[in-house]
């Protein structure tokens, strides 16, 4: 799946009569379209080759510093799927492993299946951004090419047109340079060309901050439409609350690892979660009192 990970073994896609499988419960309307999920990741570990801060400059050796650790999480055709946990916890080397987004001293092993097929850093890269492949929702909003005009990193006019018009962003934007747009009016725009590329799943990477929040259930209301209509989604967020809207089930990460995959049905009770941590992160919902005390 990487410049050296095996991506060989398959697995088995047919789990209709199953409660569990491959690190998670199912939502109610997850779908295994065509016999398979839309997204497998199994059991991902991504390392970067770095010289060990603690020895001697000019007699230090490289070392592997482990950023993800066995990490497996999965997306069905027809439903939001929400990584939650605290900022700066690796969330966005998890969206950027499965576009096949990999630093030159990355070292990268575990499986990523997408649409029923093996994927490595190549193939990747081939349905990055492509029609029918995988859309990714940057958290970043300097992914916009700062020499090319708002409009055509859209694409078709008609249908940016369309798009901006849903996102209250004024047709000529379409005629302004990246720097002549707000924080906020460039997130509404990376937005829309992620949708603009009709893919099949949608990396969404904190696509929130900064938008009002009319503006913020408009997005999300659209990755649960994108859904419905037969996509996945994998929205990374730090907002449980606001995942909790739209998402169908919740992974929670934690240490560099998803440390419990489930429905978000299970939310509505403490009782029916399993990890400490997922635990705690109920409790400290507003709604919750904000009891949960010191996350674990």
């Amino acid at each position: 799946m990487s410049h050296e990970a095996d991506m060989s073994r398959s697995h088995s896609a047919d789990h209709a009569h199953e409660r569990a499988h491959h690190h998670h419960t199912h939502a109610h309307n997850s779908i295994h379209e065509r016999g398979h999920h839309l997204l497998q990741v199994s059991d991902l570990s991504v390392a970067f080759r770095m010289y060990d801060a603690d020895a001697p400059f000019f007699s230090a050796k490289r070392v592997a510093s482990k950023a993800i650790d066995g990490l497996s999480i999965s997306v069905h055709a027809g439903e939001v799927v929400a990584v939650v946990g605290a900022s700066g916890s690796g969330k966005t080397l998890l969206a950027d492993s499965i576009m096949g987004l990999y630093e030159p001293n990355a070292y990268v092993e575990g499986e990523i299946w997408f649409d029923g097929a093996s994927m490595d850093a190549a193939s990747l890269a081939r349905v990055r951004g492509a029609a029918g492949g995988i859309a990714l929702v940057p958290q970043g909003v300097s992914h916009l090419d700062p020499l090319m005009r708002v409009g055509k990193q859209v694409g078709d006019p008609e249908q940016c047109a369309e798009l901006f018009a849903r996102y209250g962003l004024a047709e000529e934007v379409m005629h302004l340079d990246p720097h002549q747009r707000s924080g906020g009016m460039a997130r509404r725009v990376l937005l829309c060309t992620a949708l603009a590329s009709e893919p099949k799943l949608i990396i969404a990477d904190e696509p929130t901050p900064g938008l009002d929040i009319e503006l913020a259930v408009a997005a999300l209301s659209d990755f649960r439409a994108f859904a419905d209509e037969g996509g996945g989604v994998l929205l990374i967020t730090h907002d449980i609350e606001l995942a909790l809207r739209v998402a169908d089930r919740v992974a929670v990460f934690k240490d560099g690892t998803v440390v419990e995959e489930t429905a978000v049905a299970n939310f509505a009770s403490p009782d029916k979660l399993r990890h400490p941590f997922t635990r705690a992160l109920w409790h400290a919902l507003p709604e919750h009192d904000f009891s949960g005390g010191e996350m674990c």
